[in-house]
């Protein structure tokens, strides 16, 4: 291997200046395991995706794990290969921890957070944690540089979205029409707002802590047409069940999704935002939110663009200036169907649905690019769809071609697909399928040899931790 030869040249590095790890190893996946044992909850293991295995290649090392994690019930990794740094949320225990690729440790926990979360991401210089604490009907932000926690009340809020500059979040309230975003305030703004409620601007639903708030949220549109800086610009923006955004590749535009019918609502869509009006660091934010219809008091403002989407829009992945939508297709019998469809950036227009893999309506689905351009879309309770109840083929991931924009297959089922990664170069991607580790070629979809990878345990996320970029990243 090309790390061992480094390794005995005296080198430790590998590439892009990344330090040799513990193990040597240079192509290894993250696997979050639930209950490896009677007396653990929680364990994080990884193999060589090389030779898949998860032993040494030479049978020196039984098997490898990232050292002092104690998290209970591990269900995401958010992957950021480039920083050499994973962050693990616990869902037993409401830990988020975070994992130094370089060492094969953690890192330690956050702390500030407010009871389990529904939702949570850490920006990729470490800097911030944003949360959607359900239960305790809070929006929380973390400012980890001085460890500071603002806990915004939201109740309702479920799902956050952070875009990949670390400079803009965003909080979503389920069965609700509306978006909320926070801000960083001023020592000035900080001494304004002092005095309650009466004191904070219009669109302000909370500040905190209100004797002295570092922190306000803001709801995108305000029920009087009332931004966070107080300019009036219009009619409430066309959201109707907004789950998440992703956001463009050049970071100035945040796609809200909409899921609409298949979260109670009524049309699914995809509506642009600009980000820099709802930058929440202080003093760079500029311009205004766009309104839905005139007449507009500002003339910077327009008309927000939205975009409908008939398969349903609960998640979505962009790729240049592709974006690609998926979601639950409400169908005559009353059951759902799964889609994905194609909007093309450059004319904000749609393609017809396709269809894909069933899975629960509103639930968090998997997306992934891998090689050989291919994307894989995974489900959860695709057992509960159209597909199962018709008799048609089913299955929980969807093997789609990117060049010929057809499905290749559904992969058999073998149980909820709640993890994807793509090892880059390799021509294969891991996932964790009810429960375990499977290994699969993205030339053809076949199945390759799993069972030197397999755990004890229940596997629930999977992450590629030597990906060239952050972009090799499950979507939730």
């Amino acid at each position: 291997m090309l790390a061992a030869a480094l390794a005995g040249c005296g080198s430790t590095t590998y590439f892009a200046g990344r330090t040799l790890p513990p193990s040597g190893i240079t192509n290894r996946v993250l696997i979050a395991i639930q209950n490896p044992s009677a007396l653990a909850k929680g364990a994080l293991q990884f193999v060589d995706a090389y030779y898949d295995i998860r032993s040494s290649y030479n049978d020196k090392t039984a098997s490898y794990s990232i050292s002092g994690y104690s998290g209970q019930l591990p269900i995401t990794i958010q992957n950021m290969p480039e920083e050499q740094l994973g962050a693990v949320y616990g869902s037993g225990d409401g830990s988020f921890t975070t994992v130094n690729y370089q060492k094969e440790s953690t890192s330690g926990s956050v702390a500030g957070l407010n009871g389990p979360s529904s939702s949570v991401f850490i920006t990729r210089n470490e800097a911030y944690v944003f949360a959607a604490s359900q239960a305790s009907r809070v929006f929380t932000v973390v400012n980890q540089a001085t460890s500071a926690s603002f806990p915004l009340s939201l109740p309702g809020v479920y799902r956050v979205s952070v875009n990949p500059g670390g400079s803009m979040a965003l909080a979503f309230v389920e069965n609700s029409n509306y978006v909320y975003y926070p801000v960083k305030l001023s020592a000035a703004q900080t001494l304004s707002y002092t005095g309650g409620p009466s004191t904070w601007p219009k669109a302000a639903v909370d500040c905190e802590p209100q004797n002295a708030p570092g922190f306000c949220l803001f709801q995108a549109q305000s029920p009087d047409g009332v931004d966070s800086t107080g300019n009036y610009y219009g009619a409430p923006l066309a959201f109707d069940r907004p789950v998440k955004a992703v956001f463009s590749a050049d970071g100035s535009t945040a796609y809200i999704l909409s899921c609409g019918p298949e979260c109670g609502g009524s049309v699914a869509s995809v509506s642009l935002l600009p980000v820099a009006p709802m930058i929440f660091l202080t003093g760079q934010k500029s311009g205004l939110l766009p309104c839905n219809s005139a007449p507009c008091t500002n003339s910077k403002t327009a008309p927000i663009k939205r975009i409908l989407v008939p398969g349903g829009a609960s998640n979505a992945l962009v790729d240049s200036s592709t974006m690609y939508v998926v979601g639950q297709q409400l169908q005559p019998d009353g059951l759902f169907g799964g889609y994905l469809t194609l909007v093309y950036l450059a004319s904000n227009s749609a393609s017809r649905p396709t269809s894909i893999s069933d899975g629960a309506p509103g639930a968090v689905s998997r997306m992934l690019l891998a090689d050989d351009n291919t994307l894989w879309i995974g489900m959860t309770k695709c057992t509960n769809g159209e597909r199962f109840a018709r008799g048609l083929p089913y299955g929980c991931l969807t093997m789609y071609n990117t060049a010929s924009n057809k499905v290749v297959m559904l992969l058999p089922y073998i149980g909820d697909a709640t993890g994807i990664a793509a090892v880059t170069g390799l021509h294969k991607i891991y996932t964790a399928q009810g429960g375990q580790v499977y290994i699969n070629s993205t030339t053809d979809g076949s199945s390759i040899d799993n069972q030197y990878v397999t755990v004890t345990g229940t596997a629930y996320d999977v992450a590629y931790m030597d990906a060239v970029t952050d972009g090799d990243n499950t979507v939730y």
